[in-house]
């Protein structure tokens, strides 16, 4: 930053999830002799998305960088790059993962989930970005204001709404160390984002249910005619089993979905909406 970044005066909050090793110790010690450092320490594991949220309850600048990884597999270099992006009305410049040094199949998944998401999603999701991005301190407001319990900060930051740029970087390998992240952390993280930016969980529900719905109908009506004109061809019971199996499925599917929309709606109404162009002016 010194090197870099000469004149801009900045701040690390660095948040310790309950490590078991010395790393609040050290922190906390760092913290003593640097007025820059500030430390948040969990009493208990509550997660990197839930740790990275909290931490931007503390923030005091006016520009912020939500994650900066101690593993730096996102270079810090790319920091300075991101500063000069944050021009004629920027508030956002998402640090884009354009190649990512990791498994071929977790890097497949994690394309496949991004486009997804950003099809079926109402907000401006941005492909192969992560919480490494420059974000203005209003848009840090504005999520922060809604103390989400279960948060997806990129999903927050895309629905603001906020003007954007992107910054591409290669997303290097980690060097020492392993990462804790397993495949059921990263299953939830990507469970969290879907539920959290988008419903089409409940509606594909809903689709699929009123469509086995109607096969079943469909199903018992042919079933009803094949009785009814060769009732030797049709075994005794089968058309009954079959046209229940579809029918009760079917419904099942379709109420469970009709759940979710009440659920949706009830999800709109307590969540209020993160909104920048309803704050303040602030000068930047």
């Amino acid at each position: 930053m010194e090197q870099n970044c000469p004149g801009i005066e900045y701040e690390h909050i660095i948040i310790d999830n309950c490590s078991s090793d010395r790393t609040a110790e050290i922190a906390i010690e760092a913290s003593k002799g640097d007025s820059r450092i500030k430390v948040v320490v969990n009493s208990r594991n509550i997660g990197a998305s839930r740790s990275i949220y909290r931490a931007l309850s503390r923030v005091s600048g006016k520009w912020i960088i939500p994650m900066l990884p101690a593993d730096l597999q996102d270079p810090p270099e790319v920091i300075p790059l991101m500063l000069d992006r944050a021009i004629d009305g920027v508030e956002v410049v998402y640090g884009i993962r354009t190649n990512r040094k990791e498994r071929l199949l977790i890097r497949s998944l994690r394309k496949i989930y991004y486009r997804v998401l950003k099809k079926y999603s109402p907000f401006n999701l941005q492909n192969d970005a992560g919480e490494f991005m420059l974000v203005s301190s209003r848009v840090i407001d504005s999520i922060t204001a809604i103390r989400d319990q279960n948060p997806y900060v990129r999903g927050l930051v895309a629905q603001t709404g906020a003007k954007f740029a992107s910054i591409p970087y290669q997303w290097n390998e980690r060097e020492s160390g392993k990462s804790k992240s397993s495949v059921f952390v990263l299953a939830d993280v990507a469970v969290s984002g879907m539920v959290s930016t988008t419903y089409i969980p409940a509606r594909i529900s809903l689709v699929f249910g009123f469509t086995i719905s109607f096969l079943g109908v469909l199903a018992g009506v042919v079933y009803l005619i094949l009785a009814m004109l060769s009732s030797k061809d049709v075994p005794a019971g089968i058309p009954t089993l079959t046209i229940a199996i579809f029918l009760l499925g079917g419904f099942q599917l379709f109420f469970l979905g009709l759940i979710g929309e009440y659920v949706i709606s009830i999800h709109r109404q307590i969540k209020p909406e993160t909104d920048v162009t309803s704050m303040k002016e602030s000068n930047f």
